[in-house]
């Protein structure tokens, strides 16, 4: 059986959803913190326990018969997350997995000024000293375009602090590519870089967008200081703003600037484009 964890979550509720495309719903389960979120899974034949990463007997528990794990990264920015997924990791080892696959970053590292990647480090650190086959499922950036790039539809602008070239990916392919991998009969030991062949800047994006709008999309680059006040002033609370600041320096550095090829084979197509998303957002 293989058990999902975070399944009521964006990426691994897609994950779950390309697994039901090629398992039974009968060699699915998945752990959940709220089980009535999970009840259209559970519908389907899926099967459904309760399970917190602050909890280590209802984890253990609802990792039962699982011959793998699949553990998202904690997002719980109240919670001492590295905490999170040693429990995790040590439950899913006394529930007797035979492999334990982890969510983790493009550019996972201790060096970083992007702390989710030192996060992700030390989760790929306690997994290798596990003593269970593990994978780290290193995807590159997805996530809302609205959030990345701001309302460029309203304003013609990417007004965001300087970048650099970074891995970004479609959701939906990652997702596709963690079920690919759990059904796969290849070992996929390791961290596994799950990126474009090819990395983009938000200029790129503004080419894109301006393309494809039928319109100029400018991208200007807001000093720091200048883009943390603003977002304040916006009414972000600045640890936030300075967190998101973080991501931004940590692509100057080229921490996400890696290609891969490998998403490309898992898919056996290329992945959705910055353009294909982007006209997935123009159409509403």
């Amino acid at each position: 059986m293989i058990i999902v964890t975070g399944a009521t979550g964006a990426l691994n509720g897609l994950t779950v959803e390309y697994l039901l495309k090629r398992l039974p719903p009968s060699d699915i389960g998945v752990s959940v913190r709220n089980p009535d979120r999970a009840q259209h899974l559970a519908n389907r034949g899926v099967r459904v326990r309760q399970g917190g990463y602050d909890e280590p007997v209802a984890l253990r528990d609802s990792f039962a018969d699982a011959e793998q794990v699949l553990l998202v990264s904690s997002s719980d920015v109240t919670a001492d997350v590295n905490a999170q997924h040693r429990t995790a990791i040590d439950a899913a080892v006394e529930a007797g997995a035979k492999r334990i696959l982890y969510t983790s970053t493009h550019g996972t590292d201790f060096n970083t000024p992007y702390p989710p990647l030192a996060i992700n480090a030390a989760a790929e650190q306690y997994l290798a000293e596990s003593g269970v086959a593990w994978t780290a499922l290193r995807n590159g950036f997805y996530g809302h375009l609205g959030q990345l790039l701001g309302p460029w539809q309203a304003t013609g602008t990417i007004a965001k602090p300087a970048d650099g070239p970074f891995a970004w990916v479609d959701r939906r392919d990652a997702g596709e590519a963690a079920a690919t991998i759990l059904t796969s009969a290849e070992a996929f030991a390791g961290p596994v870089n799950l990126a474009p062949a090819s990395p983009v800047t938000l200029a790129d994006f503004a080419a894109q967008a301006s393309q494809l709008s039928g319109r100029s999309v400018e991208r200007i680059v807001v000093d720091d200081e200048e883009w943390v006040a603003g977002e304040t002033a916006a009414g972000v609370p600045e640890t936030a703003a300075r967190f998101t600041l973080a991501m931004f320096q940590a692509t100057r550095s080229g921490h996400f600037s890696q290609p891969d090829h490998t998403l490309s084979r898992l898919l056996g197509r290329e992945p959705r484009s910055i353009a294909d998303q982007l006209t997935e957002q123009i159409a509403g």
